[in-house]
This record gives structure tokens, sequence and C-alpha cells, in this order.
């Protein structure tokens, strides 16, 4: 019996040079990026092709190094930011036991000269074999090769060889292994498919391998346990597939999927195609439960608008598991033995298997006094998204609380520990990213794409009209998107890099930016402040690795008998709550009550209302699935209140979980905004910061100052957001500064997400210190920063920790 099905999607919409259609090409999965390479028909492709799944978007990567011929029915695995190919045709008769690796990263390609084993000779060229990663080994089985010392004649050998590949950490090779193995191994055999699974609780992966041809389809399942190399048949329960060759096998939490492939013309049931008389595609799919060993079959019924709700029938497609979705591209679904022709599909789908996952809190991009620009991270399975919020009433702070946390003037500068700061401060994450990135992106118009560091928390391009800030983030080898204009300053970063998105921050779409690139995070340790608002925040790219934020809280209002005094404490202001109602204007909002804003297929709103649920006619409020937000009243945000704010992701197997709930607070007038439009240049021995001045409602800015994060000891042990600790850098009237190398030595390299150092800067006016924006200076994650060093009291060669144009820790040495 079939077992409830998934959702197949067609994706109808995508821009980008969009590959020629094929067959015996591979894919796989970094983040949300889907790489297709390999395969062929009427010739074999030699391109790397990248397909966004979050931008919808196709492009060529500007690739160098040792770039690989093309090849099909390749091995193709792939490990954090580093791709491994292996064998495959490359012409007619012609098969290859090369080895290549590719580094997205930089999408740069090298040529790898693996050692032979010692028990035995090396694998010889073939194709259509299977190559698994798992740990820091690829696992290779079988495959076909060819005899024949004439590249014009064929005679095919089937193989079921074992081999082990030994990796060094981030890049490179060490050598084939041939390991002892125990049990009766697998039949010869060639286009069969091999997954790794290791059960939750537990370290003892297991390599399944399904199907294959040897002369005939195969449908026998083999698992080999990788911790005793024992070979076995493992008994399974429930209908299994059809015997398949050149089908697709993926997993998917517990599941491993099976799809399509050749099969057996006898176990067709549409045999009404007079040239499909020889074998057969198919597009059934089913399931085996890794845990229980139970398989599944999927069926799908045709749409009620009699469109098809599942893929065609094909073999030799391309298949990759990003998050809880499983996409297929291309393949071939005939062959024409009369007109000697490959019929090969050019569709992209993709299988829904759950409802998103829980997505991070919402954020705050911009605050003004009737609105509050928020935005969210995207998630790999969510088509929209849900936003709600609830009206929180506060309490106003009275100046006197605020000015008697101050602290007076110091030298040496104060160290203000950020828990003493404003936490809650109505703030943003930003992040910097170099020249080359942001007229990328702005040219392109799409998502920008940058380093994906393994284990690290992925950010997003989020592009946003000139009035409120647009986002990238820039690790520090950047991947720039191909066709990137550079920078001609010593600054510029690679010309060769392509710009890779991460996953999970990476918005759907977007108005276009004419400022420049800046990814926004919310700070975990904010909280609200009657004057504590977000404003304006555009930060233009400069060739530098930088990430802004506006977390920071304001500095305390000034006080008549406070002209020359030091602003050294950020001041807490409490926002209470009450169990009444809420009254707003004429309507009275129960405090327990979500409020939707919209379902949003971006990732951000400008919210300057929200919707009030239909009542009836005793005032109690209509439940209802699908309002129509036409219909409903809708209620706008007030000056200087407080909303909790709650976002859920939406696709066809329904609605995810709700995020953490995070609260906001719109302006109240008078205060200055935060600087914005940052940007950081590096000089010999030291860095250049530039600002340009935010609005301010009561009168001209007094005064700007700025913080850095040092450390409150030697200890390298990464701090959470709260215990950092900030000295004052600057104070001045000027829109720059300077940070010396002296300076940047006691600076600490915050890696509660990115390695970065971290600068605080805020604006003053005469009712006092406006909301601060915080410039997260990104580092070489590969790179710890020393213990640091005293600052040089002689003119004698010092060595002085000073970033380079990528914000890699390098040592210098002062002339």
């Amino acid at each position: 019996m079939a077992a409830e099905s998934p959702i197949w999607r067609r994706v109808n919409t995508f821009s980008g040079p969009v590959p020629r259609s094929r067959h015996g090409h591979r894919a796989a999965a970094i983040r949300e990026l889907l790489i297709v390479f390999g395969g062929g028909n009427e010739g074999i492709a030699e391109e790397l092709h990248v397909y966004n799944t979050v931008s919808k978007q196709w492009f060529l990567p500007a690739v160098r190094g040792d770039i690989p011929p093309g090849c099909a029915a390749h091995g193709f695995a792939c490990e954090g930011t580093r791709i491994l190919v292996f064998g495959g045709m490359v012409e007619f008769g012609k098969y290859s036991n090369s080895l290549y690796e590719l580094q997205a990263s930089r999408w740069l390609w090298k040529k790898l000269k693996p050692k032979p084993p010692r028990n035995g000779v090396p694998p010889c060229p073939r194709l259509g074999h299977s190559f698994t990663l798992f740990g820091n080994k690829c696992y290779l089985f079988g495959g076909l090769a060819n005899d024949s010392d004439d590249p014009n004649s064929n005679v095919p050998r089937y193989l079921n060889d074992f081999y082990e590949l030994e990796l060094q950490a981030v890049s490179g090779v060490k050598g084939w292994n041939i390991p002892e193995t125990k049990g009766t191994a697998p039949s010869a055999r060639e286009s069969h498919t091999a997954i790794i699974y290791s059960s939750k609780g537990s370290y003892s992966p297991k390599l399944y391998i399904f199907g294959g041809m040897r002369g005939y389809r195969l449908g026998d399942l083999w698992q080999l346990d990788l911790e005793t190399m024992t070979w076995t048949l493992p008994e399974t329960k429930g209908p299994s597939p059809i015997p398949r060759s050149l089908h697709s096998t993926n997993v998917i939490g517990n599941k491993m999927y099976v799809f399509g492939g050749w099969i057996p013309i006898l176990m067709n049931e549409d045999k009404s195609n007079a040239f499909d008389n020889e074998w057969s595609c198919t597009n059934s799919m089913s399931y085996l439960n890794l845990d229980t060993m139970t398989w599944n079959g999927l069926v799908w019924e045709r749409q009620e608008d009699g469109k098809a709700s599942s893929p065609r029938p094909r073999a030799g497609h391309c298949a990759a598991v990003i998050g809880s979705r499983l996409y297929i591209w291309s393949g071939r679904d005939g062959y024409r033995k009369a007109w000697n022709y490959q019929v090969c599909c050019k569709d992209l789908w993709y299988l829904e298997t759950e409802k998103p996952s829980t997505p991070s809190p919402v954020f705050l991009v911009k605050a003004t006094l009737k609105s509050l620009h928020v935005a969210w991270h995207p998630l790999p399975a969510a088509e929209s998204y849900l936003l709600q919020l609830q009206p929180e009433p506060t309490a106003p702070a009275s100046p006197s609380a605020l000015s008697s946390n101050q602290l007076s003037s110091a030298n040496p500068p104060t160290i203000v520990p950020l828990k003493e700061l404003q936490q809650g401060a109505a703030a943003t994450l930003l992040e910097l990213s170099g020249t080359a990135g942001a007229q990328a992106a702005q040219s392109t118009g799409s998502t920008a794409l940058f380093q994906l560091q393994s284990g690290e928390e992925a950010a997003h391009t989020h592009q946003v009209t000139s009035h409120v800030p647009s986002y990238i983030e820039r690790e520090d080898t950047s991947l720039k998107k191909p066709g990137c204009n550079e920078s001609s300053t010593e600054n510029s970063v690679d010309q060769n890099a392509a710009c890779v998105a991460e996953s999970k921050h990476c918005p759907l779409t977007g108005p276009p930016s004419t400022t420049g690139l800046v990814h926004t995070e919310q700070d975990p340790t904010a909280n609200i402040a009657p004057h504590n608002q977000m404003t304006e925040s555009t930060v233009k790219s400069e060739p530098m690795e930088t990430e802004l934020s506006n977390d920071a809280a304001p500095l305390p209002p000034k006080s008549q008998d406070q002209d020359n005094t030091t602003p050294a404490t950020l001041t807490t202001t409490s926002v209470t709550s009450t169990k009444s109602n809420i009254q707003m204007g004429n309507t009275e909002l129960a405090d327990n009550q979500w409020y939707d804003v919209g379902i949003f297929k971006t990732l951000y709103s400008e919210v300057t209302h929200y919707y009030l649920p239909p009542v009836d006619g005793k005032g109690n409020v209509e439940p209802t699935n699908a309002p129509d937000y036409e219909d409903l009243k809708q209620q706008a945000l007030t000056p200087g209140a407080a909303y909790r704010f709650r976002v859920a992701g939406i696709n066809s197997c329904g609605q995810g979980q709700f995020s953490q709930v995070s609260e906001y607070k719109t302006c109240q007038p008078g205060f200055p905004g935060a600087p914005s439009s940052v940007k950081i240049t590096k000089a010999a021995d030291c860095i250049h910061i530039t600002w340009e001045p935010p609005t301010s409602p009561s009168g001209k800015i007094l005064e700007y100052s700025m913080y850095l994060a040092v450390r409150k000891n030697r200890s390298s042990t990464a701090v959470s957001s709260s215990q950092l600790a900030f000295i004052r850098i600057y104070r001045g009237t000027k829109i720059h500064c300077t940070v010396t190398s002296s300076q940047l030595s006691n600076a600490l390299i915050d890696c509660t997400s990115r390695p970065a150092v971290v600068f605080r800067i805020a604006a003053k006016n005469e009712q006092g210190y406006g909301p601060a924006t915080q410039i997260r200076w990104l580092q070489d994650a590969f790179k710890p920063r020393p213990p640091p060093v005293a600052a040089p009291q002689s003119t004698d060669k010092q060595p002085l920790e000073l970033p380079d144009s990528t914000g890699t820790l390098k040592t210098k040495t002062e002339t």
C-alpha cells in the first residue's frame, strides 16, 4: 500500500543562463546552492553550473585552476565547501580515473594525486561507479571499465572492487586504501547508487547500495557496516522498488528516497509507445525508513487543473537535498532507436517532504515614529512567511533615572561591559561587504554569494531601497559572482572569486539597492529603550570585511551639568507590561492576542499596521484559517510603543512552528539616529573608519563616540555578546576616526558567530545619545588572533597584528 505522499513542486520561474538538457550529470548541495557538473547530450558538457534555490537564479561561476575536462557518469562527492570528482567518461569509449577537487569558496579547481594503496593497484578508469563521502573518507564501489585498447571500440567489464580514499582536512587527499571486508560483497554492477546513514544516538555508519546494471537491472539492497567492514543483505519490510539503474537515491532525515531510472520493459505498465521496446524510464518513487528498514511506495494524483503533479519519467538525472527538499534536474526520458536520438528533460522540480522548520527570531532593520522595518532569515523549505505581532504597553523612563547611571570621563578610557549597556536596544547587525560583491549584486539584481564555512551560521543577501539598509556578508575568502567589477585599490579581493550566498539568510526577493549591500541580524542581547530606536543605517561597501550593527544601546541623554563628561556607561531602561487589555485608539486589544501583519514572499516587512481579527455581534473574535486581509480592519502602530514579533514559514505541507518572540519599539521624537554608510579602509599601520551623520530632529549633532570591544583578560575563549567589554577610542565632532595598530592589538576577536573585531559608534544631540551602530570587522576563521601585545615604546621594529584587505590577521613589521 502506498504511503501518504510528500508533494512535488515544479520550479517555473527562474533567471540566468539555464544549462542545456543532459543526462549522466551529477549534482551536490552547498547550503542553498545546487551545483551541477558534467553529463551530456550530443557532446559532454564542460561547464560548472550553479542554481541558487533562494534567489531562483542559475549562474556560471568564474572557475580557475586545474579545470577538469567534461565528464559523464562520474563520481561526485561534497564535504563542506569542497567537491571531489572522480572518474567518468570523458569521450566515447574513453574513461577516466583522475581525481579533482573544487573549492567552492573560491571556485578553484585542483587536480589531486593520491598515493596508491599499499595492498593493491589504484582504481582503474571507469564510469557509473558510486563515490560516497563520510567523515574524512570517500568510498568507491563498482562501475564499468573498458578493457579494449582501441578507443573506437568498447569491451565492457562490470566491477565490484571497493576502495577508501582518505582526505586531508580542508583540502587535499592522502591516498587510496583497499579495506579488508567480511561477508559476501555485492555483485559487479554500474549505474547503481550508494548512501551512508548513521542513526541518531549511535556512531555506527552504514553504507547502503541499491540497484544498478550488469546486463540486466538490479533491485537488491546491500549494507556495509563501516565499523566492522561487514557486507550483509539486510532484511526489509514492505514492497521493494522495481529493479532499476541510472536512478537517484538521497537521504532526508531517516528516509532514503529512490526516484526514477531505467526499469525492465515488462514491468512498465504503459506500453503504448512502440519505440520503447527495449527499455523504459520510470517516475516511480519509494522510500526506505532506515531505522525500521521498511519500504513505502509513493503515488501522486493529477492536479485539479490537469497539470502534472510529479516529474515525468526519466533516468540519468541529478538529485540533491537542500534542507528538507529533494531537487532533481534534467535527465533523459527515453531513447528513440529509430531516430538515434536521446530525449532529455529540461525541467527542475523539488519534493516537499515536511513543513518548514522553526525560523530564528525576527530582527529589526529600522524603526521610525510609526513603523518598524523588520526582517527574518530564510528557511530552505518555506515558500512564504506569516508575520504576527502583539502590542506591549510600556512605562516611560524618567530622565533622572537615565542620567543617574552615567559615569564621568576617565583616563585611560573606561571599560564598558555590554551587560551595562542598554539591554534591548531596538537594533540590527550590519555586515559590510567588498566593493565587488556590492557591484555584482547591484548589476544583476540578484542574491550575491559568499564563502561558506562548515559549521558556521549562514547569512544571506537582502536588497532594499536606499532609505532602508540592504544586506550582505563577506567572509575572509569571499566568493564573488562572475562578472563582478573589481576595485583597483590594494584592498580589492580576488577577481576570480565568486559570490556564494549562505543558505539560511538569503531573501527570496527584494527591491534594488542604490547604496550597497549590508547583512542585518538581531543581537540576542538587545531589548527596548524609550529613545533607543533604529534610524536609517545604510552601509556602503568598501573592500574590507566588516559587519555593522545598530544593536548597541543609546548613550544616556545629556544632563544640564554634564557638558564636558564622557558618556562611558550606557544605561538600561526596562519596559514594563500589564495584564490588562491594551487600549489603542477606540479599539481594545487582548493582551495575549497575536495579530497578523501579513503573509509575505519576501524576507522583510515595513510594518506600519496590523490586522484586527473579525468579531461577531457579541464582540467575540471569529476563528479563521485563511483571512482575507482586504476585509479586515487595520490598526496603526503608535510612537513609543513596544511590539512583540514572531514569524512562521509556510509551504505546500503546511505552516511550521513560530519563531521565538522578539520585541521592538517605535521611535520617540528628538533623539538622533544611528550613524550610517560606514566604510573601513586599511593603511600601513592603522585603519580608517568613516561614516555619514544621522538625522537629528533636535538640533545639530554635538559629538560622536566610537568604542572598541577589548579583552577582559588574555584568555582567547569566545565570549557571548552580553560579556563584551568596550573602551572608547574616539570622541569628537568629525565623521571619521583612525584606529591604530596598538589599539587593534588589544581588540577582542568575538567568535559568537563569525570571528570579528567589534566597534560601536553613536551620535549625540541636545536630547542625548541615540542608538549606536555596531561594526563587526570579519576576521579569518582559521587564524586565531594571538594574545594582546603592548604598544611600541621605542622606534625599534616590532611585529604588529594588522588585518589585511580581507580581514585576515597577519603579522607585519613596522618600518
